[in-house]
């Protein structure tokens, strides 16, 4: 994907803006914030799921997008994997999660480290799961 795309943009929201604004509304802002990291900018939109997104750009939500336009898909990957490495790269500071195997999904595991050693400054303290180990 990065060797073919014309320009990639990644947006990231911290857990504390996650948990103050909610997982939806922290989605459409990451996406707005990729969108302003393109360079250069694209001339319109193709947005994943029903939600446009805060850009003076021309959009198209598209639902289920990611299987509907190659597009899409591969913005879809973009961030999983940027998720997946920034979560491997947080086991240096919280080793005690391990999350290089769960990537910080609520596995058993994963759930298990939270009972035993309480939620860390990453834990989204407003989702299930969390909440109750605060």
């Amino acid at each position: 994907i990065y060797a073919k795309a014309v320009s990639i943009g990644i947006g990231i929201i911290d857990p504390v803006e996650i948990d103050r604004i909610n997982i939806l509304q922290a989605s459409l802002l990451s996406m707005t914030m990729a969108v302003d990291n393109l360079d250069p900018r694209p001339d319109c939109l193709l947005i994943d799921g029903t939600f446009g997104i805060s850009s003076d750009l021309p959009q198209k939500p598209i639902p289920k997008g990611d299987a509907l336009s190659i597009s899409i898909a591969a913005a879809s990957i973009i961030a999983k994997v940027t998720r997946d490495r920034l979560m491997e790269r947080y086991h240096d500071y919280f080793p005690q999660f391990d999350f290089p195997k769960h990537k910080g999904y609520p596995t058993k595991a994963h759930k298990q480290a939270i009972q035993k050693f309480g939620c860390c400054p990453i834990h989204r303290r407003s989702f299930k799961g969390v909440k109750e180990y605060l």
